[in-house]
């Protein structure tokens, strides 16, 4: 057993016995509020029962939940599996060992137990370990972030299949993996790199990367004509210690829009729904006008001052307007409080050679251009509550990628266009999973990303994290 074999069984195991503290608990306090508090309804005392004559069925409670969680793969701890997943699984156990306990009870009827207390022992049962496992998921989330418990990760291969890899460790860090590099198939024809992720060579160099980059985990992205190959890249992983994995390009569909199924063990492949067809699309838009209405009326008397402020400061225009590209590369007005002095634009071109950020936008920390309520609120993205009337136009949506300048999209690659396929959002995944402090192509990966995978509860998760971005001005210059 590895070292990495070696945490994970102690992850699994500390898991394990919390979950079994915290049943044990349940049924305590559960006895606690029906016969002590006598919560909800009263106890005849006639009809009292001693805590010890519960113990049989504590016991039996305890053997049926922790063989039903085993059963259903409770303490794997897979990774991709979400919250939801995790509380759906605690549920489903819970609630069938329940029915299996009061069948047992109906059937040999040993004591008068009291049902409301069952209740409360389901109830508290999955209280007690949804919070354990959000908890522990935040607890390993927090270590990976510091690079505690990750995966130096190799991709191999290249073009879209590749990409899709990519967008979703880079907008999954949870998952635990990082990306040393990628290494690609000589075939003496110039490819296009993957982001700031380095070339590390063609796959015959894969044996010396692996040993001098420590490599933990491979992900191959060849195409399956390259069976052989496949085969013989597994071998090598497998001689050195680190775990090869294979994505199938699927006949070189977007990976995305395949649907995964299981039939008895055969594996089911098929064309998945678009994430933003006609329903969801409404949902969204439904959404973003109830949104901005509400945040219009709340923030009102903030953008009253902001206005005053700017206004005393310096003469000019309170909100200022530029030409940017929305969906399906169609202009519109995006509308701010206005932060920098007037004529800021024109001296732009004199600025170019500081740039900050890679790739075609421009931004930097100390932009000079600024104006002292312009820096305040940049910092606190103040400037961008006018967005909201354009969220009320239908130009923009609450979540979505950044709206780039026509300049900007002029320099885009093929598959960084993408991003122009759904309108632009006032915060949007890069803005929380960094802000500034990304690279132009992570950005664009972190948003084909959201477009790819867009929920109604992605959009809430995004949103939920803009406040402390917002708080602690994280990136934000």
């Amino acid at each position: 057993m590895n070292e990495r074999q070696r945490k994970l069984a102690i992850a699994r195991w500390a898991l394990f016995i919390s979950d079994v503290v915290l049943i044990n608990l349940a049924f305590a306090a559960s006895y606690y509020l029906r016969y002590e508090l006598e919560l909800f309804r009263t106890v005849d005392p006639v009809n009292y029962v001693p805590y010890s004559a519960y113990w049989g069925l504590q016991l039996g409670y305890n053997l049926v939940l922790i063989l039903i969680l085993r059963l259903e793969g409770a303490w794997r701890l897979r990774r991709g599996a979400s919250f939801l997943d995790e509380v759906y699984t605690i549920i489903n156990g819970t609630t069938t060992s329940m029915a299996i306990v009061l069948v047992v009870i109906f059937g040999f009827r040993p004591l008068a137990f009291s049902r409301l207390l069952l209740l409360y022992v389901s109830v508290l049962t999955v209280v007690l370990l949804s919070i354990s496992r959000l908890t522990f998921r935040s607890l390993r989330s927090a270590q990976r972030r510091r690079g505690v418990g990750v995966d130096r990760t190799l991709i191999v291969g290249g073009g879209e299949v590749a990409r899709a890899v990519l967008r979703t460790l880079v907008a999954l860090p949870d998952l635990g993996y990082r990306v040393v590099g990628y290494v690609l198939p000589d075939t003496g024809e110039e490819q296009e790199p993957l982001g700031r992720f380095p070339n590390l060579g063609t796959l015959d160099r894969i044996p010396e990367i692996l040993e001098e980059h420590q490599i933990n985990e491979v992900i191959i992205t060849l195409p399956s004509s390259q069976r052989r190959r496949i085969q013989r890249i597994l071998q090598q992983c497998r001689a050195r210690g680190a775990r090869g994995r294979i994505v199938p390009d699927f006949f070189q569909l977007s990976l995305q829009r395949v649907d995964v199924d299981n039939l008895g063990g055969i594996p089911l492949m098929g064309f998945a729904r678009q994430a933003l067809g006609r329903w969801p699309r409404l949902l969204k838009r439904t959404t973003d006008i109830v949104s901005a209405i509400v945040s219009l009326t709340l923030a009102s008397p903030i953008m009253l001052l902001v206005a005053i402020a700017i206004r005393i400061e310096s003469k000019g225009p309170v909100v200022f307007r530029q030409e940017r590209l929305g969906q399906d590369a169609n202009p519109f007005q995006v509308l701010k409080f206005r932060s920098m002095r007037l004529g800021a634009e024109k001296e732009l071109s004199e600025l170019r050679d500081i740039n900050e950020v890679d790739g075609p936008i421009f931004k930097i920390k100390d932009d000079p251009r600024l104006t002292s309520v312009g820096r305040i609120i940049r910092r606190t993205s103040l400037d961008e509550l006018p967005q909201f009337i354009n969220v009320l136009r239908g130009e923009m949506s609450l979540v979505g990628p950044r709206p780039p300048l026509a300049s900007e999209v002029e320099e885009y690659v093929d598959w960084q266009r993408k991003r122009l396929d759904v309108k632009p959002g006032l915060t949007g995944l890069w803005q929380v999973s960094g802000r500034s402090d990304l690279t132009f192509d992570e950005m664009c990966l972190l948003d084909i990303y959201y477009i790819e995978n867009w929920s109604l509860w992605l959009d809430l998760h995004i949103i939920l994290r803009t406040i402390p971005s917002i708080l602690f001005a994280r990136g934000a210059y």
